[in-house]
């Protein structure tokens, strides 16, 4: 009797649900130890689920598109199989041709299936999965791209066409509109947003921060470590300045339970990074009490190039205790609240970073000068945090950043 092993959704955060997204292998096909099964879509991240064992992919118990939670089955794979196996085996071929559109080993066999059905090569597709491989979902948004680009043809007589007809509004005078499907991923941020609104009370409490210490710092050490492969950022100084004003209000770096308020020792500081129209993901620097502020920079730094290549997983993004978002870097000045990113009880807002205007006392007197100022604001947990606490964690953070040591 054949022994199989399974393979499992790895176990998530706590809340997290996931998508399974795409199988690049078919039951019968031979499978490696760690060679990639299936892809999982989640709130966070689009992530390749490994094979745990070396044999032959014997069934596949959760199809694409469908819901899965933490722990559940995907799959099976018979061990000890022979090549004699795969030729007796009672699991049923794929039904597409598995040349595909360009007949491409390289992509699998939901990709090169795309390719046929949507008339599209996939070596023409810019791949978002890890190590930049095509995934079935690339395939659709290149399609739906497609389609969208596409030149209307012309009405005859005065009567839409059926490219025209999809776009009209049901009511009269009514705008005409099209359907964007919403991705798993923003459908659990929509979810995780609205459950943090209607969960916790905000407030929003809002300072402004002189960069002019820090950027004279960051001006005199960047060259070092970029002699190193190490970019010193801003946000690298955001996380060392919470660190520090974590240290004066440790209440705000905790999690508010219906008896109790937990407060962490370890302080796991999430960064928002935005993915276009797609969405966002929060990885997590741990621990960074004990980090200086270049393993800061290099640790945000490799954190950042993984997010990019669409390599993070989802333990990059479990833990944290904190949250930043630096939404200056599209441009805005102030935007509040901020929705906090449960279960944590607060959230930091950082504006965007630019010269202004500023009166300083010189000498005993007033005087204008000019200065890299940015508005940031501390979005609470009213349950869990009360104005002064806020306050006082905003002043030593501030503080923090404006008399930055060179």
């Amino acid at each position: 009797m054949a022994d199989f092993a399974e393979v499992l959704v790895p176990v998530e955060q706590e809340g997290t649900k996931a998508v399974v997204r795409n199988w690049l292998k078919q039951p019968g096909e031979r499978v490696a130890l760690d060679d990639p099964l299936v892809e999982l879509e989640t709130d966070k991240v689009t992530q390749e689920i490994s094979a745990p064992a070396a044999g032959i992919l014997d069934e596949i118990v959760v199809v694409s598109g469908t819901d899965v939670a933490p722990g559940a089955v995907l799959g099976r794979i018979r061990l000890n199989a022979t090549t004699a196996d795969t030729h007796s085996s009672d699991a049923q071929p794929p039904a597409h041709d598995e040349k595909g559109s360009s007949g491409d080993e390289r992509f699998s066999p939901a990709v090169r299936s795309a390719g046929q059905q949507y008339g599209i090569d996939p070596t023409r597709v810019i791949g978002t999965g890890r190590e930049g491989r095509v995934t079935r979902r690339d395939m659709e948004a290149a399609f739906e791209a497609k389609r969208a680009s596409a030149p209307k043809a012309p009405s005859l007589k005065g009567i839409p066409n059926a490219t025209n007809m999809a776009s009209i509004a049901r009511e009269p005078n009514a705008p005409r509109s099209h359907m964007v499907s919403h991705t798993p991923m923003r459908l659990s941020i929509a979810r995780h947003m609205l459950e943090s609104a209607t969960t916790a009370p905000h407030v929003t409490a809002i300072f402004e921060a002189d960069f002019t210490a820090v950027t004279k710092h960051r001006e005199k050490n960047k060259a070092t470590l970029a002699a190193d492969g190490i970019n010193l950022s801003y946000t690298a100084y955001l996380i060392a300045a919470c660190v520090r004003a974590m240290e004066a209000v440790p209440d705000i770096n905790s999690r508010w339970h219906d008896d109790h308020l937990e407060v962490f020792d370890d302080i796991n500081i999430g960064v928002g990074m935005a993915l276009g129209d797609k969405g966002l993901v929060v990885p997590v620097i741990r621990q960074a009490q004990d980090l200086s502020l270049s393993d800061i920079a290099a640790k945000l730094q490799e954190l950042t190039n993984r997010g990019r290549a669409g390599q993070l997983t989802s333990a990059d993004m479990r833990g944290g205790t904190f949250t930043i978002s630096n939404h200056g870097v599209s441009g805005s000045l102030v935007a509040a609240p901020i929705i906090i990113n449960q279960p944590q009880s607060a959230i930091l807002g950082v504006g965007k970073l630019e010269k202004r205007v500023v009166v300083r006392q010189v000498d005993g007197a007033d005087a204008i000068q000019i200065r890299p100022m940015s508005y940031v604001s501390l979005t609470i947990d009213h349950r869990a945090l009360d104005a002064h606490q806020t306050n006082a964690w905003l002043t030593r953070f501030v503080e923090e950043l404006e008399a930055w040591q060179e």
